[in-house]
């Protein structure tokens, strides 16, 4: 690369450490407002820029990267998941893309429990009632949930935020199931004392709680169709904090209005931010605006790993966290 600073544009706000930082090094275009680009801003920012910074909100599809400048050679995704950016058109015109995996791991999982928990021990509904003054004191009978320990958890995606909520299941006593496109190594499975099911239909027919923790990829799509949800026991519950489009969304929400599911716990949904709104009103589902990677250490950890991908870059070497087509 040459000897003068890259320019590099950034889509959305960062941590301010993580901004200043990238000053220093790099000539770079800070954004003001914490709202996404717009398409034609968007547009801009890939006609003159050495390196794109953007994040899940930001649509890079072959439409965008084609009308890219020829000084665009690196789009350095703040975020782990990157299927919201054409990396085959990307790569077909010599642009290199990079992530940020592993950093999320330990949170997402953390919120996986979280979303058990609210759901299967109705905690919304009694912050409701406390916050509007309605409790009317202890009884036998209210709030009645049921407990994590003894239930059987399938787990549809074991890698690592998989295998993460896997041991802190275990430490709840529950019992771990997965399913997973490569089984584990006999020892992480003895490790986890999980069990694998090479079918998804008969695995899903047997939990009580599935939590979704796979990427949305072609072959994910909608892969909880309406009969494959159909499946699922009466009282199960479905807990999502991976992409909304892994679950046919409205099927989802149809068996919870007709009793056919016990609940849902969801920080992602199939279209963006815009999640069912019947969804809103059933107090079985807990509904949380795609925090699960939503700690400081989490985001500056991401903007570490964008900092050392542009910055390797900029000495002539691959980002080490280059994405390429084995890892989608």
């Amino acid at each position: 690369m040459p000897s003068k600073r890259l320019s590099v544009v950034v889509t959305r706000r960062l941590p301010d450490a993580v901004e200043t930082r990238l000053k220093e090094l790099f000539d770079v275009r800070l954004r003001d407002s914490d709202e996404p680009m717009t398409q034609s801003e968007l547009i801009e920012a890939v006609k003159d820029a050495d390196v794109l910074v953007p994040t899940v909100t930001d649509r890079i599809d072959a439409g965008l990267i084609g009308q890219a400048g020829e000084r665009l050679r690196l789009i350095a995704n703040f975020g782990a998941g990157v299927d919201h950016i054409d990396v085959d058109t990307a790569r077909s015109r010599g642009i290199l893309v990079s992530n940020t995996p592993g950093v999320v791991t330990e949170d997402t999982a953390d919120m996986v429990m979280a979303l058990m928990l609210s759901v299967t021990r109705r905690i919304p509904e009694g912050l409701s009632v406390m916050q509007t003054g309605d409790w009317q004191g202890w009884a036998p009978t209210a709030f009645l949930g049921g407990r994590l320990g003894g239930r059987r958890l399938g787990i549809l995606g074991m890698g690592r935020i998989g295998q993460a909520v896997a041991r802190r299941a275990r430490a709840f006593g529950m019992q771990i199931h997965y399913h997973n496109r490569r089984r584990l190594r006999s020892e992480v499975e003895e490790s986890l004392e999980a069990t694998y099911w090479e079918s998804l239909d008969q695995m899903v027919a047997r939990m009580d709680i599935i939590s979704v923790n796979c990427p949305h990829t072609p072959s994910t799509f909608h892969l909880l169709n309406a009969r494959r949800l159909k499946l699922l026991k009466p009282s199960a519950v479905i807990i999502n904090t991976s992409r909304g489009e892994v679950i046919d969304e409205n099927a989802l929400t149809r068996m919870l209005k007709a009793g056919e599911l016990a609940g849902a716990g969801l920080d992602v949904y199939e279209h963006g931010h815009r999640g069912n709104p019947e969804l809103r009103n059933m107090p079985n589902v807990v509904m949380l605006p795609h925090m699960g990677s939503a700690t400081q250490e989490g985001r500056l950890e991401m903007g570490e790993k964008v900092i050392i991908n542009v910055k390797t870059f900029a000495d002539g070497h691959r980002p080490p966290d280059q994405v390429v087509p084995a890892m989608l």
